[in-house]
């Protein structure tokens, strides 16, 4: 079974610190990935907002953010400017496509798009994405073919943009196989790969489940050969830091069971051409985690794509 590796990077620090940690674990235990890379400010002091989200809080209190984040990073916005990650840390993002990773767009602003993006209208939606899509051609020379929306948050237009501007497959969505989606009657040509297994930070805290247990529970979710495998999300700044044993624990033990680690590009080259189910996405909860989300709804469409 083929279980895609996609890598969140959000932040100046998680760009810096845990992408070289991350890579140096993949390449030791010869797995492929997808990095996708926030290419614009670190404002993450800014989601100081969150707080006021129901369930937020809750979370916060269970990762450590912290911990995790540091103080610098979350005075980032507020008390100190926002570091441009794309311009400061261009010379890292080419080194992983250059070590024969996959990289795509994760966004510009992580929190502004994450804290924003699902009241927003046409123009702002298309203005976050273009110079998303601008500053990853200036870095790499080339467009993007893979996008991943911060924080698993879409609207309508966006949908579309996956769509108008070129990208092959994204994975902007949880769910439980790909799919071409449909957003209010509308079918969007572009496939999700969504995010089909839970992460750490909606894990760990959780029916007694800590750092020293989690890749085990992990691993035994992913333990269904489903046919069409499983899409895992990580983020720079947690199995890129503190939390990189627990993630070599979870390369190990695929591994052992057989699975093969690859990127998002080429879990989507073994896919059937026009063999993909159409699915609503609506926005609804999951466990662990604050807020709505874009998740693929239950009810099954159609065998092929448009």
């Amino acid at each position: 079974m083929k279980i895609a590796l996609k890598i969140d990077v959000d932040t100046y620090r998680g760009t810096r610190e845990g992408v070289p940690r991350l890579m140096d674990a993949l390449k030791r235990h010869n797995a492929g990935a997808t990095f996708l890379f926030s290419l614009g400010p670190d404002h993450t002091g800014r989601a100081i907002k969150r707080a006021f989200r129901p369930g937020f809080m809750k979370k916060v209190s269970r990762t450590s953010v912290l911990e995790h984040y540091g103080i610098v990073t979350l005075l980032y916005g507020t008390l100190l400017p926002g570091p441009d990650i794309g311009v400061r840390c261009a010379d890292i993002l080419r080194s992983v496509r250059d070590a024969g990773f996959e990289t795509g767009i994760h966004t510009w602003d992580h929190v502004k798009w994450q804290d924003g993006v699902a009241q927003a209208d046409a123009k702002w939606t298309a203005q976050q994405m273009e110079i998303a899509c601008d500053r990853y051609a200036n870095v790499f020379g080339e467009r993007a073919h893979v996008h991943g929306a911060a924080g698993w948050q879409m609207n309508r237009h966006s949908y579309r943009l996956t769509q108008q501007l070129g990208f092959e497959y994204c994975s902007d969505t949880r769910g439980s196989c790909p799919f071409i989606p449909i957003i209010n009657g509308e079918i969007i040509a572009c496939p999700q790969l969504p995010t089909t297994l839970p992460t750490l930070d909606e894990l760990i805290g959780v029916d007694d489940i800590t750092v020293d247990n989690v890749a085990d529970h992990i691993l035994r979710l992913s333990a269904d050969n489903r046919p069409t495998g499983h899409v895992y999300t990580l983020h720079a700044e947690l199995e890129g830091m503190k939390l990189l044993p627990v993630f070599e624990q979870l390369l190990e033990g695929w591994h052992a069971a057989g699975h093969e680690l690859v990127s998002l590009r080429d879990y989507c080259g073994t896919l059937k051409e026009g063999a993909l189910p159409r699915h609503v996405v609506e926005a609804a909860e999951i466990p662990g985690r604050s807020g709505t989300l874009s998740v693929q709804e239950g009810e099954f469409l159609a065998e092929v794509a448009p």
